[in-house]
């Protein structure tokens, strides 16, 4: 009688575990889609429209880096960390933070700062699941493009320090290329930040 009790809540507990697994794994997915991205019309209406105009939208090729391809990491422990810190942006969704055009653009330069320390900080994690430089075809590309890369790849720098701007309109900032901006955006400190990851 105590082993079948026994046996019933131990079964009983791996079923649950199973569903709950389940249930986990598919809402992560489930708001792991452009479609979630965009159901929100700040994202819709604000960095969604931009976004639509570049290459990572429309190109020859058909080939298409969707929001979590660039925003979300693949790898399940960094996937977790990024859904934690995104739920600040599920808070400033109900207060209205960026819920106009005007709200949006007065913020452009401080999300921007966020997302490129991000980005920096992981070595451009996102970028290199398409974009790597150890299986770059450096014939293949423009004289200037295929040395800017190379001088990059040896100098340790990432995606995120030449490429600001590849889908979203770059607020006035100074990049130190080309001519200097006037009154560029002082993007401060990122508000956001999260450790280094473990090599």
């Amino acid at each position: 009688m105590v082993r079948t009790r026994r046996f019933a809540i131990l079964s009983s507990a791996f079923v649950a575990g199973i569903l709950f697994w389940g249930a986990f794994n598919t809402a992560m997915e489930w708001t792991n889609r452009e479609e979630f991205c965009i159901s929100c019309h700040e994202m819709r209406d604000n960095v969604f429209t931009e976004y639509r105009n570049t290459i990572h939208y429309q190109n020859r090729t058909g080939v298409r880096a969707t929001c979590p391809d660039c925003h979300v990491p693949k790898e399940w422990t960094h996937k977790i960390i990024r859904k934690i810190q995104a739920s600040n942006e599920v808070w400033h969704h109900l207060l209205g933070s960026i819920d106009t055009p005007e709200k949006y653009n007065a913020k452009r330069a401080q999300l921007a700062a966020n997302e490129w320390a991000r980005m920096k900080r992981t070595d451009s994690r996102e970028c290199r699941n398409c974009h790597h430089f150890d299986f770059m075809d450096y014939t293949e590309q423009n004289r200037r493009g295929a040395a800017t890369h190379q001088a990059a790849f040896a100098a340790g720098q990432t995606c995120i320090d030449c490429h600001k701007g590849i889908a979203h309109t770059l607020p006035p900032i100074e990049q130190h290329i080309g001519a200097p901006k006037p009154n560029p955006a002082d993007l401060g400190k990122p508000e956001i930040t999260e450790p280094l990851p473990a090599n």
